[in-house]
């Protein structure tokens, strides 16, 4: 008879059904540090906030005819202004050149220094990085924070976490403000969303990005860094033994022991190490990380524990260095006391390298031979040819000119290919010449007629070529000129 049918199912197996599928979150207080990489993350928080939040207001001038923000996604228009940059839905391809370089860019950083883009500039870490601070100047430091959250309700705490709280809510508020400003003239918005006159779908955007921003840099934070980024994934798969990572020199930290007890065993010409495990580089860590321990898929490379580390090496009289920037081949060559060895070029990054240049020089030869004018053209179905009452054969198109430049142009259309075939305008009355508005384009009907024999079932390249009256330039498009199954008789 089993365990089961006489209910006497072993107590091991209930414990190990009852044990939970995931680790409950531990509540991380990061710990003020100040030092080099310190310095570095605000900076790189104080120029990229100021560049998200201030670059809609930039103004750049192209003219009567057109918007004058720096940068604009006008939808309405289907355009993308770049400062001196206009971009039309048909060139999407530099948008995809640009995601492609930026990619290529991350792949070289990871290359030379691990997760270096998760330290410094993701917007993650920006944001939760601002939102600390807010928490740190009404809260205080790590310890008061953890005796006010351990402590009970006070008019103290209540009005801290309220003003807190409020606080989050106007950055996260703003946040999302800032981010459909990029997608109208930002003046005239920022009016009608305070005069509540903005489209519905702006406050919609706005509250969107304002709940997101005050739960993942206000709440989630490291939670996001660990479970929801797939990038730690990937960088790990990209990474390489010569890659610069945070990393704890176990070889001059270890043995760890206090600083007296470290003192009297080199008196004694007997190993400790320069550890005395303060923990200071875990309680700065804003993912919680133990260093010590090694590589480790939290750690988002941000070197606070580096500063936090050398402070304590000042203050001991031992030499900075201990937690560092260092390669996982370095550290080998350490345990193994071979020299030291540091491949920034290598085959990787140069590959890397090669690419970026490659593909920004395509860029950037693609936008010198940037035309700003073009044609296209579509053949009407049905029918496709029509023969006339004098044995002429007419094809006929519609034509779509395009002009991309700020002011208004005229194009003179004319048409090769075909034997003996002119070309008419409807509606034009003869007239040959096609005015384009600025930043425009014009749909034209024409037809094109030929009295010359063609061999049966004809189908003939036929190219429409418009020619900028006052510049001379040109621009041309090639369709077919369809003819009847039998030649005439």
């Amino acid at each position: 008879m089993t365990a089961h049918a006489t209910g006497t199912e072993p107590a091991a197996h209930d414990e190990a059904d009852d044990e939970p599928l995931y680790e409950a979150r531990r509540q991380i207080y990061p710990q003020r540090v100040h030092g080099r990489f310190r310095r570095i993350k605000w900076a790189v928080l104080a120029v990229t906030l100021a560049i998200y939040y201030l670059l809609p207001f930039v103004r750049w001038d192209r003219g009567p005819d057109a918007p004058d923000q720096a940068v604009l996604i006008d939808f309405p228009s289907r355009r993308f202004y770049f400062f001196f940059l206009e971009i039309w839905p048909q060139e999407f391809y530099y948008v995809a050149g640009l995601l492609i370089l930026a990619a290529l860019i991350l792949f070289l950083m990871n290359a030379v220094a691990g997760r270096v883009w998760c330290g410094y500039l993701c917007p993650q870490t920006v944001w939760t990085d601002l939102f600390l601070a807010v928490e740190r100047v009404i809260e205080g430091d790590r310890r008061a924070r953890m005796r006010a959250d351990a402590g009970p309700w006070t008019l103290e705490k209540v009005t801290h976490k309220t003003l807190k709280h409020s606080l989050w809510l106007i950055i996260a508020w703003w946040t999302g403000g800032a981010w459909v400003l990029y997608f109208a003239d930002a003046p005239t918005l920022v009016v009608e969303l305070a005069t509540f006159q903005a489209p519905a779908i702006a406050y919609a955007s706005i509250g969107v990005l304002t709940f997101t921003t005050y739960v993942l840099a206000g709440h989630m934070r490291e939670q996001v860094c660990t479970y929801m980024c797939p990038w730690p994934r990937i960088q790990a798969a990209l990474t390489d033994e010569y890659a610069l990572n945070v990393s704890y020199r176990a070889d001059r930290g270890e043995p760890r022991h206090s600083i007296k007890k470290a003192a009297a065993l080199r008196q004694a010409h007997l190993p400790a190490g320069d550890c005395i495990d303060c923990s200071q580089c875990v309680v700065v860590c804003p993912t919680g990380v133990d260093i010590r321990n090694g590589s480790q898929l939290a750690c988002i490379q941000c070197g606070l524990c580096i500063d936090a580390c050398d402070t304590v090496m000042d203050k001991i009289e031992r030499p900075r260095g201990l937690i560092a920037y260092d390669s996982e081949a370095n550290l080998e060559a350490r345990r193994a006391g071979r020299p030291l060895v540091r491949h920034i070029v290598r085959a990787r990054t140069i590959l890397y390298a090669v690419l970026i240049l490659a593909v920004a020089g395509l860029m950037l030869t693609a936008l010198a031979r940037r035309e700003l004018e073009g044609v296209a053209a579509i053949h009407d179905r049905n029918p496709l040819f029509v023969r006339l009452s004098d044995g002429a054969i007419r094809n006929a198109y519609t034509l779509r000119l395009a002009n991309k430049k700020l002011t208004e142009r005229s194009f003179r259309l004319s048409v090769d290919g075909v034997p003996g075939a002119w070309l008419d305008i409807v509606g034009a009355a003869g007239d040959l010449s096609v005015t384009v508005g600025p930043d425009q384009t014009r749909e034209i009907r024409v037809l094109v007629t030929t009295h010359a024999p063609l061999p049966p079932a004809a189908s003939l390249p036929v190219t429409f070529t418009i020619r900028d009256a006052a510049t001379g330039i040109a621009a041309h498009v090639t369709d077919h000129f369809i003819g009847p199954p039998e030649s005439a008789p």
